[in-house]
């Protein structure tokens, strides 16, 4: 059974840095054929896209909330995604999920409807 597990989340201040991390277990030995994406959930609000990238690397996607201070990259070899957020705002908080995605330059979705345990992320002062 597929099981992504993420981690990395934290309390952190306005302007400050994390970088998240989503791991494959089970029986995915497939993962570096496969997009990644990251979601946020708000609290109260439904999940997000924020990033995705295929599953070569070489075509990367983000949100609007994401550009300019979001990177994401992937380890196929670690069967690892990282999500490197920078110049982090109260907005950015909630929980990060990373899932099977569909994507592409302008736009990304998940694949399925289910979500592992997330990282949470808080950026408070």
């Amino acid at each position: 059974q597929l099981q992504f597990v993420e981690s990395g989340g934290g309390l952190v201040q306005p302007g400050g840095s994390l970088r998240l991390s989503c791991s494959a277990s089970g029986f995915f030995t497939f993962f570096k054929d496969y997009a990644i994406g990251w979601f946020h959930q708000a609290p109260g609000k439904e999940h997000e896209g924020v990033s995705c990238i295929s599953s070569n690397g070489i075509i990367t996607y983000y949100a609007d909330s994401g550009k300019g201070r979001f990177t994401i990259s992937r380890d196929n070899a670690k069967n690892t995604v990282y999500l490197q957020m920078n110049s982090l705002n109260p907005e950015d908080t909630g929980v990060y999920y990373c899932a099977l995605a569909s994507c592409s330059v302008h736009t990304m979705a998940a694949q399925f409807d289910s979500w592992g345990q997330g990282t949470q992320v808080t950026v408070s002062s």
